[in-house]
């Protein structure tokens, strides 16, 4: 017997069960054709990590019952190599040889074997292909997830409870509920690294949500097996900047954020790849999504974006204030004025409650989103169950609805609130409301979900666990209803055909639950996905979580108040700049809604649609 089939025996001697299983995996894919990619479901790499660590504690256990075993590196460079890969962790043939537990020699050979048998890819991380990184192949992670399937049922019919092993194989994992199970593990390390000269290249919004995308950089980088380049704009300007890039022969980004009401206006001038058209939309899962945030992603019946962002626009509270006073959270616009003048209190410098007034864009998204909470959207939408149908707008057959009794409701409630609000409530906007909210000058504040860091993860802000959240309180007996904003990622028509396949997979990365959940761990109070908003290790970071999802199963996450017709962003910025000249004493509140409802027939006139 030569010294290699020597080696080889002792190892299968001395590693029991673990390497007599990893040599019949092995065998059964030696000379097969590996595929190149898998799969791995939320739940299966949760069984994996799980009988991981409990096979390593194990381990541990029966090396100091004899203190006579010996090492099987089949087994440990596996373990290693699979854990490390789940974990979005590089793996270079240095580490795995150190995770052996064998002599150098020894560890070499066995992982030359198994890279031969196909359970080990290599990828290249130079140019030069001298230096690789280890990744396990589709072999090795299909064997490790029907392993873990049958160690857990192993574990159940043998210390499970006569209930457990009744209850069959998927209600009972060493003795825990199934549910608890449910938790979405890291990204995958791609098999197969994006092919991207010069790297990834992303055009975000300088908000909370892409600023911690962009501090994870570098476990991305790991993930997509390429560099990222990620540049972030003001809203107003990433408009700007995503309209530039579409008149430009070749677009300089292979995936870009737009705000949801941008949709139709990116869809109907072709500045977006339209997601049917280039890929399997089934791979993205789209029953996983809110459902308010998938609709809002489509134009013509077609998807041209994927929710990054879902975060609705709420009322925030603060609940110790509340308490103090004797006051209920309010419900109706009415009560929320009532509360704001009790909590009024300038003269110790705290003040009612904030909201976007500041001129054109901010204040258009309020007066809008006001409408919508007296029971009115912002065009003739038709009606349905749960509010109105925006899912037809791109047959053009819409006008404005702004010079209207819910319109003018809406704006005798602005005016009412500017009194309850700090002096310089004409110039805040997105970040300058919750700021003052955060610190304890503000007692209510109109805030999308996404800015919640700013006072979540402040232990030393007033207002730091001791804010409640509430969908838009209504006015006129409308329904409540939590209007959602966010981002889509999406592919620009213009990109370079050779990077368009790498594009769809890094588009299904930032957007998959895995990459949704590391996003919420670092910071996030966004998510798109019920899975994630489902994950209980998400749902103990944040009161938000909880809030949203009961919001969303009531149907009050709707994204009709913000239509995403090609017009919106103009007409917005006129309501924006005519309510501004009302909250200043300019002109009259009837007034006002005549001027915005004339400019914004024009300008649908301009563009055909009147």
């Amino acid at each position: 017997m030569s010294t290699h089939k020597k080696s080889k025996s002792r190892d299968l001697k001395h590693g029991s069960a673990r390497t007599v299983f990893w040599s019949g995996v092995m065998n059964q894919h030696k000379g097969e054709l590996v595929p190149k990619a898998t799969h791995l479901t939320p739940q299966a790499k949760s069984e994996i990590i799980q009988i991981l660590s409990f096979l390593e504690s194990f381990e541990d256990e029966v090396d100091g019952l004899l203190e006579m075993s010996a090492p099987n590196p089949y087994f440990k460079m596996s373990s290693y190599l699979v854990r490390r890969h789940l974990e979005a962790k590089v793996v270079t043939p240095t580490s795995l040889i150190g995770a052996s537990g064998v002599p150098y020699a020894t560890a070499t050979r066995r992982m030359r074997e198994m890279i031969e048998a196909g359970l080990i890819e290599q990828r290249p991380r130079t140019a030069s292909g001298k230096s690789y990184s280890l990744h396990p192949s589709a072999a090795m992670l299909d064997a490790w997830t029907t392993f873990s399937s049958r160690v857990r049922r192993i574990a159940t019919h043998t210390f499970g409870t006569p209930d457990a092993r009744r209850a069959g194989t998927r209600d009972y994992y060493f003795g825990g509920s199934y549910r608890d199970a449910q938790t979405i593990q890291p990204p995958q390390v791609l098999l197969e690294p994006l092919k991207l000269s010069g790297g990834l290249r992303i055009l975000v919004h300088g908000d909370p949500t892409f600023m911690v995308m962009h501090g994870l950089k570098r476990q991305f980088e790991q993930v997509v097996g390429c560099a990222i380049q990620q540049r972030a704009f003001s809203i107003d300007r990433l408009h700007e900047e995503a309209v530039k890039n579409a008149q430009r022969p070749t677009s300089r980004y292979d995936l870009i954020a737009l705000d949801l009401p941008w949709v139709g206006e990116f869809a109907e001038n072709g500045y977006l790849l339209p997601l049917d058209q280039i890929l399997d939309v089934e791979r993205l899962n789209p029953s996983d999504f809110h459902t308010a945030g998938w609709q809002a992603a489509h134009w013509g019946g077609r998807p041209y974006g994927v929710p990054s962002q879902t975060t609705p626009e709420l009322l925030l509270y603060r609940k110790d204030l509340l308490a103090k006073a004797g006051l209920e959270p309010p419900q109706t616009t009415d009560a929320v004025l009532r509360i704001a003048e009790e909590l009024h209190d300038p003269a110790r410098g705290r003040y009612g409650i904030a909201w976007n007034a500041a001129r054109g864009t901010a204040l258009g998204h309020t007066f809008m989103m006001t409408c919508a909470d007296f029971g009115q959207p912002l065009l003739n939408l038709p009606e349905q169950a749960g509010g109105y149908d925006a899912s037809q707008l791109a047959d053009g057959n819409y006008r404005p609805t702004i010079d209207s009794e819910a319109g003018l409701a809406a704006a005798e409630y602005l005016l009412s609130l500017l009194q309850y609000s700090p002096p310089d409530i004409l110039s805040m906007s997105w970040y300058e409301r919750v700021r003052p909210f955060a610190n304890g000058k503000v007692a209510m504040a109109y805030g999308y979900t996404l800015l919640a860091p700013y006072y979540e993860q402040n232990p030393s802000c007033a207002a730091f666990g001791h804010v409640g959240y509430l969908p838009h309180p209504s006015g006129s007996d409308a329904p409540h209803i939590a209007p959602v904003g966010g981002y889509l990622l999406g592919i620009p028509a213009n990109i370079a055909p050779e990077r368009l396949e790498a594009a769809i997979e890094a588009l299904i990365v930032f957007t998959s639950p895995e990459a949704q959940k590391l996003y919420v761990e670092h910071g996030s109070r966004t998510y798109p996905r019920y899975s994630v908003g489902a994950d209980p290790e998400v749902r103990r970071l944040s009161p938000i979580f909880e809030a949203v999802e009961a919001m969303s199963w009531r149907d009050e996450l709707q994204f009709w108040p913000r239509p995403p017709i090609p017009e919106i962003n103009e007409i917005i910025r006129i309501c924006g700049e005519e309510c501004h000249d009302m909250l200043r004493g300019v002109q009259s509140s009837r007034a006002a809604l005549r001027a915005a409802q004339k400019r914004a027939d024009q300008c649908l006139r301009e563009a055909g649609k009147l």
